[in-house]
């Protein structure tokens, strides 16, 4: 409405998107960072309050960090990093109770679609892995206070935290950690099953289905995880990417709109015609 949008962080919440790429494929296996920018996007997205923690808890990491880079033991320093501790501590413990409740919201969800993959061979357990409980990082992060000086880095909070996925094969009772030990079908069915489950999610909290984003992801499925993911989402409004139509557009998975992408020339297609946009 004509009104300037000041900061990135003012369009949260304004529309609910979930974007969909192959990278997302690799969250499971990929280090702790990618499962907390998950956790970060999908809770940013749905909770201004999430938000406000998250941006003051990475302003204070960042200044407490250049502050152990350059730390003497003065009393100035000293008092100087009890004040970073203070801003940190009362943030971090906020960010680690919301990160707790999301994943134990979403866990259910994520372990009833990973059961309807894999044909009720095997069950998905989620759990959340905080770096330090909300209750004793205080405690943690005065008793680290010496090694962080030592290393220059703040050890202690949720920028360190991670989520566990634990498989459990339905008829042997093996439970296996999928982040390190888990086979490539499984970690993506895992991914899969942690995007579908944000889909329902959305739903839940808004009341209102997100807008769903596809980046060339169904190229990097297998058939039965295709066929899996597009009646899951042929309620939702979607948008597609992909360099291989004919076998989704022609004969499983209606478009309402096709455009045609070569060098640089858009072109809209249809069963009659074809109009060049730009």
């Amino acid at each position: 409405n004509k009104m300037p949008i000041k900061k990135a962080s003012e369009l949260f919440g304004i529309l609910n998107i979930v974007f969909f790429s192959p990278e997302d494929l690799n969250i499971i296996k990929n280090g702790p960072a990618e499962r907390r920018r998950f956790i970060d996007l999908e809770l940013c997205q749905l909770d201004k309050v999430y938000l406000h923690f998250l941006t003051h808890y990475n302003k204070c990491l960042t200044q407490r960090n250049a502050l152990l880079k350059e730390i003497d033991l003065s009393k100035d320093a000293q008092a100087m990093l009890d004040v970073w501790d203070a801003q940190l501590i009362q943030h971090g413990k906020k960010i680690v109770q919301l990160r707790e409740a999301f994943v134990g919201e979403i866990a259910p969800v994520i372990a009833q679609i990973y059961h309807s993959l894999t044909g009720g061979r095997e069950q998905l357990a989620v759990s959340y892995e905080p770096n330090v409980s909300a209750d004793r990082f205080d405690e943690i992060l005065f008793l680290n206070r010496e090694r962080e000086i030592r290393q220059k880095t703040t050890l202690t909070g949720p920028h360190r935290d991670d989520i566990r996925f634990r498989v459990q094969n339905m008829a042997t009772g093996q439970t296996t950690d999928i982040r390190t030990f888990g086979s490539q079908g499984q970690q993506r069915s895992a991914a899969l099953a942690l995007k579908l489950a944000e889909i329902e999610l959305v739903k839940k909290l808004v009341r209102d289905y997100p807008i769903l984003l596809l980046d060339d992801v169904l190229s990097e499925l297998d058939g039965e995880r295709q066929n899996h993911l597009l009646s899951a989402i042929d309620h939702i409004q979607t948008m597609i990417t992909c360099t291989g139509l004919e076998e989704f557009v022609r004969h499983r998975f209606h478009m309402d709109q096709i455009y045609h992408v070569e060098r640089g020339v858009v072109t809209r297609v249809n069963s009659l015609n074809s109009e060049t946009i730009f």
